[in-house]
């Protein structure tokens, strides 16, 4: 039988805390770490920050004093967390290098999770935005060798191949086409409503670095960018969130919330090579479990469910980080013309000049030259070339494989 949480004891919430030594925890080795436990961290700590920021909004949205209460103290363990995750992450390693990693979650997260979805309708979604994250990786990498001269390789290894994915000027779209049309919760597989709900964190968590980060580089074309591609990251956030069921409750969301980190915790431990940070995720789990009995508690209390009836079989198949070029390339073959349309995913070709997709279009690229075009442009005229890995062979499109000239 799979692990279940609501059958698990954790830790009681009053142990929780640690003191400063503890949550000041020693940094990964970049020249060292394996790259899967780099995105581990990013993932994780979205997942954390997602959870503070969810939990503060319940907060200001009830007038009961002792919900209050009970969602502070959970949550101020989940700052905690966040700090002890995120400080895993050196101070060497720059914001620029940071953003490869940032750029490999999104890639083999994605790729992973539309792999294992369920809803025919979740796992188009995730397939549409994985090969627009697959092109920001490029841009990115692009961005690295120009600007520090540093080999993206190094950061993701040889599991995660850099070359363009959907042309990041062409994922400019009008908000009107970011919503989706949403599972329903009363049946929706469980895996269902765990991967929209870390795909939305993991998303968020990406926006929030690039909205804060992003005019701390000194260099015009890298703060283009960043801006740039910070608001595709909204686009992508607005795209996810909308397939969650409108008519959850916030208690819905927060047991949610507590199960999905249980299950994130697990599936890191499960999969981790580093015993140092295999134990931090272990311990964080440990910590989930208890939130999530509080959580049952409440919705218990205040709604009269109990939400270990839909949960009840335990953990659905894991998500796990692991190389996914094959199914890249895939997508990228068969979907790189789509846009969204409406609820729709349609050929780009088919819209008319005035569809809000053309219109927003010649209102965001016309008249000023793309950043993320530029970039590429620009590490050509350094360094005589554009930055890629293609380890598996040419560009499964043909329009965006590099020119015959650039090969010899």
């Amino acid at each position: 039988m799979s692990f279940n949480p609501f059958k698990e004891k954790g830790t009681p919430i009053e142990k929780q805390f640690l003191n400063w030594d503890k949550v000041n925890v020693q940094p990964y080795d970049k020249s060292s770490v394996h790259p899967y436990t780099r995105t581990r961290v990013i993932l994780m700590n979205g997942i954390e920050v997602e959870a503070a920021i969810f939990g503060h909004q319940f907060a200001r949205s009830t007038v009961d004093p002792q919900l209050k209460q009970k969602l502070a103290v959970s949550r101020r363990i989940e700052q905690q967390q966040q700090k002890i995750v995120n400080w895993l992450v050196p101070g060497d390693e720059s914001s620029l290098e940071v953003t490869i990693g940032y750029e490999q979650v999104a890639v083999d997260l994605t790729a992973w999770l539309a792999r294992t979805e369920p809803d025919p309708n979740v796992k188009a979604a995730l397939d549409f935005a994985l090969i627009e994250d697959f092109d920001h990786l490029y841009r990115y990498a692009n961005l690295l060798d120009l600007l520090e001269n540093k080999d993206a390789a190094d950061i993701v290894g040889d599991l995660t191949e850099v070359f363009p994915g959907r042309p990041t000027k062409m994922e400019h779209r009008h908000p009107i086409d970011s919503v989706r049309v949403p599972y329903s919760a009363s049946r929706a597989h469980p895996l269902t409503k765990l991967h929209v709900a870390t795909i939305t964190a993991a998303e968020q968590q990406t926006m929030n670095y690039y909205m804060n980060t992003g005019n701390r580089l000194e260099d015009p074309l890298a703060r283009g960018l960043y801006l740039e591609i910070a608001q595709i990251e909204e686009q992508h956030v607005s795209h996810y969130e909308s397939l969650a069921d409108p008519n959850m409750s916030w208690f819905d969301h927060l047991v949610l919330h507590e199960y999905n980190e249980c299950y994130m915790y697990y599936s890191c431990m499960e999969s981790e090579t580093d015993p140092r940070i295999k134990s931090i995720w272990e311990m964080c789990l440990h910590d989930e479990i208890e939130h999530l009995r509080i959580a049952a508690e409440l919705q218990k209390q205040y709604e009269k469910v109990d939400p270990a009836d839909q949960y009840s079989s335990g953990f659905p198949e894991l998500t796990i980080f692991q190389s996914n070029k094959d199914y890249v390339r895939k997508i990228l073959a068969t979907q790189i013309g789509l846009t969204e349309s409406g609820t729709s995913l349609v050929p780009m070709e088919q819209l008319p000049s005035e569809s809000p997709y053309q219109r927003y279009q010649r209102a965001m690229n016309e008249g000023s030259m793309v950043p993320s075009e530029e970039v590429i442009e620009e590490n050509i005229r350094v360094n005589g070339r554009e930055y890629r890995i293609e380890s598996e062979g040419p560009h499964p499109v043909e329009w965006l494989r590099m020119p015959e000239e650039a090969l010899r």
